[in-house]
């Protein structure tokens, strides 16, 4: 969860480090890790017991990993959040572990194209329903919402149209429905639209773009509340087997921490050459 009173770019800097449980050492550690030992079988079945909360084997994660979850989760104010190897990897764990056959989804229509051909080569095919919507009916989604509607999906901004949806609306509509909402948050990122706050249920994002920064890693991240946690790494890990490096959970990690500094001159970049066009005779 957010760390009270601390503002984003202090969270960012400090969190998932540890330096007095690591020899004084800043950063966490690079842990690389496939097999895990445990002392007795008895270790071994009391950390299977909460087997995606205790170190057990590396494609769930290691020490690493789980630094860059904290850090994330606090800067998002988010409860619990899994680390996977691709953005597209977040989405499609959010949509499987949410939905069954015949089940219904509302995609908003400007979604990320990959994420257009998970609900169309791959959900169409197990019997969800999938109903694409304009991004800016707002409130008026509650129209589209059918007795089999179980998750109305959002992206704010759109992939590519970069509109803004009104979320509260959304989300009112989707509550008094039951529905579950996810929300593609890897534009806005956690510094400037926070889910949880807004009611959204789980978030994902493609941490290679704006977290981890400099265009050499591949990284996902699914937000979810702790209830949802167990059912999302199970997800991801059991069943899927999704798996990320620990050199890229530290990459993700330090890309984090300069966040704050790359977006507001990303922002004042944009603003700059936005005015500068607009001012030119040859744009209408």
């Amino acid at each position: 969860m957010a760390e009270q009173g601390k503002k984003d770019r202090t969270i960012a800097t400090h969190a998932g480090s540890h330096p007095h449980d690591n020899q004084g050492v800043v950063n966490p550690p690079v842990y690389r890790a496939s097999t895990v030992l445990f002392r007795s079988v008895q270790d071994l079945r009391e950390r299977y017991k909460s087997k995606y909360d205790a170190i057990t084997y590396g494609r769930d994660g290691t020490q690493t990993h789980r630094a860059l979850a904290e850090a994330f989760t606090a800067l998002e104010g988010s409860e619990r959040a899994i680390i996977l190897p691709s953005g597209v990897a977040a989405v499609s764990t959010a949509l499987l572990m949410s939905l069954r056959p015949g089940d219904g989804l509302l995609m908003v229509d400007s979604a990320y194209e990959p994420t257009r051909e998970i609900c169309d080569g791959l959900l169409a095919k197990i019997g969800v329903e999938i109903t694409y919507y304009d991004p800016m009916v707002g409130g008026g989604v509650a129209d589209l919402i059918r007795p089999n509607t179980k998750v109305i999906y959002l992206e704010s901004p759109g992939s590519l149209t970069f509109e803004t949806q009104d979320i509260p609306a959304i989300v009112a509509a989707a509550r008094a429905a039951g529905c579950r909402t996810i929300i593609d948050n890897t534009w806005a990122t956690p510094l400037f639209f926070k889910p949880p706050r807004h009611g959204i249920d789980i978030s994902v994002y493609s941490a290679s773009k704006y977290i981890g920064g400099h265009s050499d890693m591949m990284m996902g991240i699914l937000a979810c509340p702790a209830a949802l946690h167990k059912t999302a790494a199970k997800m991801a890990h059991g069943y899927m087997g999704h798996a990320t490096s620990a050199d890229d959970a530290y990459s993700a990690l330090r890309g984090l921490r300069t966040l704050h500094a790359r977006l507001v001159q990303h922002q004042e970049t944009a603003l700059t050459l936005a005015r500068w066009l607009a001012a030119r005779p040859e744009v209408e």
